[in-house]
């Protein structure tokens, strides 16, 4: 079968343009672009069919199909030659059954979708398997990029760095200094990207690289640049196969540039387009309350207004104009969407929560927790719902906030209790801190 992806003006201009040029932007109304499939041909083959294909790929060893995202590869990139697929086994990642937290919260089926649980500890990495991928394609082709680049804050540059290094094609990362972990800024050093680290915040980097993209020939790796979002569309559709080829009540995820907002829902939008049944789930963003711009909207009838986004411990989400914007109001609006703020107390407290029935959580998902944990408790979330919290990255490279969440005067305070070497003074404290046996 002959099937074929072009990016089309994501606010309706008409005219196509072709996926292998560095183009972001609508030539005629200035939007960004998103890809557009060619859906006839997809429905060509059943949904039945299409499950049975992707189930019969998933987590198999055949070149590439064993991705998360690449056993997709005809909703994604379909026009890809599989010798320039850059892929580290991204996707297939661990939806875990929040049993005792859902019972605390009085949500009787929820989960937490383990986006983190990949190469380089994050949910990018599906989007950055596509784009790394697509330029190689050029570069075979014969097209010329000098190098790629991204602003960030911190995890598109792990994983920017990442592919780019297996690819063997240059990257250059832009950071706001002194503002992302350390953890976060070791990974891009270690795979040899050049690291600009600038004394402003990532709206700032992001004009920068906005500028290099323009001017320099330096490709663009943001989520602005819609390849990266056919990639990270799939988590919605491996969510729903995760669950039987069933689409879930409600989804939470955490939001900064907003680029996953809409990814999500081209997800759903390409599976019902395609004929698979059940109802759409409603799409809930959460966002730090020192950083948001989009609950800002959603309280003032979808007016935007940017920002100037203040310190707050999810610092990947530290955005106050975020690029997708438009994309994600309008994907909200298809979605019954819900915007949520959660403070610096609550996010700390929900991921502490969270961790004390099995998970390890980051910041970020602690900003989409508190949201569930506040909109459960407005009954704005049946009890009945099945619910799935989006966790976008590992909570290892969070490593001095999650110290900080168990330090002295933490109302959650876990510290290690220092004894002597002697069984007695081991046993009397085990008595003390233990239930009576």
């Amino acid at each position: 079968m002959n099937y074929r992806a072009v990016f089309r003006c994501a606010a309706g201009c008409h005219g196509d343009h072709e996926i292998w040029q560095p183009i972001y932007h609508c030539p005629r109304c200035g939007g960004l672009l998103q890809v557009e499939h060619d859906v006839e041909e997809l429905r060509r083959r059943a949904p039945s069919a299409w499950m049975r294909l992707f189930d019969d790929r998933y987590k198999r060893t055949l070149w590439p199909y064993g991705s998360g995202v690449w056993g997709k590869k005809e909703w994604v990139c379909p026009e890809l030659h599989d010798e320039n697929v850059v892929s580290m086994d991204e996707g297939s990642t661990n939806l875990f059954w929040a049993e005792r937290l859902g019972e605390a919260l009085g949500i009787g089926d929820l989960w937490v979708k383990m986006c983190g649980n990949s190469h380089t500890g994050s949910f990018k990495d599906l989007g950055m398997t596509v784009l790394v991928s697509a330029v190689r394609q050029m570069i075979a082709d014969g097209g010329s990029v000098r190098a790629v680049g991204c602003a960030s804050t911190g995890d598109t540059s792990a994983s920017l760095a990442a592919y780019a290094a297996a690819a063997g094609i240059p990257a250059i990362v832009v950071l706001p200094r002194g503002k992302i972990s350390a953890a976060q800024l070791v990974q891009p050093l270690a795979n040899g990207a050049t690291v600009l680290a600038l004394d402003t915040d990532f709206d700032g980097c992001m004009a920068i690289v906005q500028r290099l993209a323009a001017e320099e020939g330096v490709y663009l790796a943001n989520s602005m640049n819609s390849l990266r979002l056919e990639g990270q569309k799939t988590a919605g559709i491996e969510i729903t196969q995760q669950f039987a080829w069933k689409m879930p009540d409600v989804i939470v995820l955490p939001g900064g540039n907003l680029g996953n907002v809409s990814a999500l829902a081209a997800g759903f939008d390409m599976m019902q387009a395609l004929g698979f049944g059940g109802n759409r789930p409603r799409i809930v963003v959460a966002q730090a309350e020192a950083a948001n711009p989009l609950y800002q909207a959603y309280r003032n009838g979808w007016k935007f207004e940017p920002m100037v986004a203040k310190p707050t411990a999810a610092s990947a989400i530290r955005i106050g104009n975020p690029v997708s914007v438009g994309k994600a109001i309008r994907a909200l609006q298809r979605y019954d969407g819900i915007v949520e703020q959660a403070s610096e107390h609550e996010l700390a407290d929900a991921v502490v929560r969270a961790d004390r029935t099995g998970t390890f959580n980051c910041p970020h998902t602690g900003v989409a927790l508190a949201a569930t944990i506040k909109l459960a408790g407005r009954g704005e979330i049946p009890r009945d719902a099945v619910v799935v919290v989006l966790s976008t990255a590992n909570a290892l490279k969070f490593s001095e906030f999650k110290i900080g969440c168990h330090a002295e005067g933490s109302p959650h305070r876990n510290a290690p209790i220092e004894l002597p070497n002697h069984y007695d003074e081991v046993r009397r404290t085990l008595d003390r801190v233990l239930p009576v046996h």
